[in-house]
């Protein structure tokens, strides 16, 4: 049976709307946390099992003008001190040698940070005297402020003997940082910001060396004087200072800090929840 066409009208049907609509704001947000966001956590944590990092600072170290020092004059035992804490000298008695001190601290690149100190000390003897050996520690401030603001007082510890006495003694050396634990990665950290001598006690055990060093040795982050490279000078003159003189550098240092970490199958996680949205 044949079919006729009697009658057609074709409709056209257009739906217009603006492209700035809360559906197209909704698309662009999703498109942005599915693709963009796991990418800017990856860089931002600088890989996803990363969990510690480094960067390079030149700390800002200035010399704090505190000196304890002790010379011994005999290998019986004897000895002479003194210390820019009056508790301390108060303590030696006829013992006390009072030196002269003259320090400078250099800003070589003119970065507004200081890079070294140069330390000279004249310790007056009797005419019997001679010293066989030095132990000297210098009080230092230290901070950082790249990454965290770290702020504490630390020490550098020269020490020398020998069997045959000196007229001088030469240290050339770098004040470097020790790390136990990696440092803060924002925020104030004065966790060490106190005086590594008590030089308000009266008591001689808050002088005695051992318990200085020892104290200070158990903190997590700390300085040493790296690579003292001691040159011991013989042939001292009747009445003669014994003369220290130091060079100790500030160097550029490599901090460790912690890193914001996240699992892959956190990202993983991430990118399928917001894929499920569409």
């Amino acid at each position: 049976m044949a079919i006729y066409e009697v009658y057609s009208h074709p409709a056209l049907l257009r739906y217009k709307t603006s492209i700035c609509t809360k559906a197209t704001l909704f698309l662009i947000i999703v498109l942005c946390l599915t693709y963009i966001s796991p990418l800017l956590v990856a860089y931002r944590s600088q890989g996803f099992w990363t969990k510690l990092s480094t960067y390079e600072e030149q700390p800002s170290i200035t010399f704090q003008y505190q000196v304890l020092l002790i010379a011994a004059t005999s290998t019986s035992g004897d000895y002479v001190a003194w210390s820019t804490f009056q508790n301390f000298n108060n303590l030696q008695g006829s013992n006390l040698r009072i030196p002269s001190i003259s320090a400078r601290e250099e800003d070589r690149n003119q970065d507004g940070k200081f890079d070294q100190l140069n330390l000279r000390l004249s310790l007056p003897l009797r005419q019997s005297e001679s010293v066989y050996s030095v132990q000297l520690i210098l009080t230092f401030s230290y901070k950082l402020f790249r990454m965290s603001t770290f702020i504490m007082q630390s020490m550098a510890y020269i020490q020398h003997s020998s069997s045959v006495p000196g007229s001088q003694l030469f240290v050339s050396g770098d004040l470097k940082l020790q790390q136990r634990q990696p440092l803060k990665h924002r925020g104030l950290d004065t966790t060490y910001n106190v005086s590594v001598i008590n030089g308000n006690s009266p008591f001689a055990s808050a002088y005695d060396l051992t318990n200085i060093i020892g104290s200070y040795q158990e903190r997590n982050v700390s300085t040493v004087l790296s690579n003292p490279s001691p040159v011991w000078v013989l042939g001292r003159a009747a009445g003669a200072p014994f003369e220290i003189n130091a060079v100790i550098r500030y160097p550029v240092e490599i901090i460790t800090y912690p890193l914001l970490c996240l699992s892959i199958n956190t990202i993983s996680c991430l990118l399928r929840s917001h894929a499920d949205l569409f």
